[in-house]
């Protein structure tokens, strides 16, 4: 006799009938939401396996690209000499020096540079930007960004927004980061991710670009909740740490301690390649100590050293000891990457068996960041740092840049604070450039916001000068 048919023993046909019916039905229902518990799970971890993909791809291609240096500018290695053509080929298919093996070069010795300029926009969108720039400069912030928001909605609504010029984007972004107006700046971005298909640029924090004095038709920066840092405006010490960050950074630290403290200080990490426990240690504690001092720091390369810390360190590893744990959090607490920050706490207090230390972003006024650039050859390692506003009252600054235009051979102005160039400003310095290169010297702009930047190509600042548009 079988198991189940003990429990019909006893029950009337009609009766074990309706039982075995209703059983049924239970099991189809368990069953039915079983299969969907199982398939919403199995989809989160698609999702979650194809982020990961994504991150380890990213990662890689960060690690080949910041890994392997390019060479200096001007520092074209000398051309191998060409293979002798085989008898009856002719000079074109046996590698003459104007065809195919250019292309094993590098792009430094394509271009004889590190780097190139950020190019002007397309011709379609050439019009709206450099009017909207303009409106910029004179103040017209409200009509510049309907202007701009205006040329997105029309490529959208034409189908022709993924084949836009990006540029547009990039000064209606820039225009909200500096008025601090992240609200606007989260909404664009979600139109940019379902336009391109990709990640939109992040929120900078007022910091990164300043907010500056109210313009027409904008809100005052008070209204915002971003409040205007110091209007320094000079040369910025600059303190490089070598390519291995260990016990013989005690110098550079200790020359970082000696600078004048009236000046932001400006700490460039991107030449670090290797760095041990002793290392981490001093850069730390010389961080921690500056900030405390209250002092304003620009740190260049921060992400790229706190990438190669994080490919070093590993859960439950505490051979290399707690400091570069330690310093990759503060790195990541400058860099504001809150949930980066979390989740190497939880890892660094399962390593250690203590206590997550908490989330302390600086103050955005007193620390920024700088993305990694190649010095360029002949340049100024301290550069001109210039105020969030330079107006037509800019007799001052024109002489401090005469004055350090003595002093250094080639001209590399800071202007990650440069939130607006009033359009007079820009005409006065531009004269005053002309005449301070006309030994035809170096001159560079460096972080510059897309706005300024579409102004100084519009008057023609291209023509002396390198202008370096930030990326997003």
């Amino acid at each position: 006799m079988g198991l189940f048919s003990l429990f019909k023993k006893g029950k009337p046909e009609t009766a074990a009938a309706t039982d075995g019916d209703d059983d049924a039905a239970r099991l189809a229902a368990n069953s039915e939401a079983q299969r969907a518990a199982a398939n919403s799970q199995l989809q989160r971890d698609i999702a979650r396996a194809t982020a990961l993909k994504i991150d380890a791809i990213e990662a890689a291609m960060e690690a080949d690209i910041f890994n392997t240096p390019e060479p200096a500018w001007g520092s074209r290695p000398p051309r191998p000499a060409a293979a002798a053509p085989a008898p009856g080929a002719s000079a074109d298919l046996a590698g003459g020096p104007d065809t195919l093996p250019l292309l094993d070069a590098s792009t430094t010795q394509l271009l004889a540079d590190d780097e190139m300029p950020a190019p002007a926009a397309a011709e379609s969108s050439a019009p709206v930007v450099e009017e909207s720039a303009l409106l910029y400069a004179n103040g017209q912030a409200a009509l510049a960004g309907q202007m701009l928001g205006a040329a997105l909605a029309e490529a959208g609504a034409s189908g022709l927004g993924a084949q836009q010029d990006r540029t547009v984007w990039w000064l209606l972004f820039d225009l909200y980061q500096v008025q601090g107006l992240q609200e606007q700046f989260d909404s664009l971005s979600i139109d940019y991710a379902s336009t391109f298909e990709t990640s939109p640029p992040a929120w900078r924090g007022p910091g990164a670009a300043p907010a500056i004095p109210a313009l027409h038709g904008s809100a005052p920066a008070a209204a915002t909740g971003a409040a205007a840092p110091a209007a320094y405006a000079g040369i910025t010490p600059t303190v490089a740490f070598g390519p291995a960050l260990d016990a013989e950074a005690a110098g550079a630290i200790a020359r970082l301690t000696a600078l004048d403290g009236a000046a932001p200080l400006r700490l460039d990490l991107s030449r670090v390649a290797v760095a041990d426990a002793a290392g981490c240690a001093l850069l730390l504690a010389a961080l921690q100590s500056l900030q405390k001092q209250g002092r304003e720091l620009i740190v260049v390369a921060a992400a790229e050293l706190a990438a190669l810390l994080q490919s070093g360190l590993a859960v439950g590893r505490r051979d290399d000891g707690e400091a570069p744990w330690l310093l990759l959090l503060e790195l990541l607490q400058l860099l504001q990457r809150e949930k980066d920050f979390e989740e190497a706490s939880m890892d660094y207090c399962v390593t250690f068996e203590v206590s997550p230390p908490p989330y302390a972003p600086p103050a955005p006024q007193q620390v920024a960041m700088a993305a990694r650039l190649a010095a360029p050859a002949g340049a100024a390692s301290d550069r001109f740092l210039l105020p969030p506003l330079v107006d037509n009252n800019c007799g001052a600054l024109l002489d401090a840049i005469s004055d350090y235009a003595a002093r250094y051979p080639a001209l590399v102005f800071d202007c990650s604070r440069l939130a607006r160039l009033d359009f007079g400003a820009a005409n006065q310095l531009l004269a005053r450039l002309q005449h301070l290169a006309q030994d035809g010297r170096r001159v560079e702009f460096r972080e510059v916001n897309h706005l300024v930047a579409a102004l100084m190509r519009l008057l023609g600042y291209a023509g002396l000068a390198r202008i370096f548009a930030h990326k997003y």
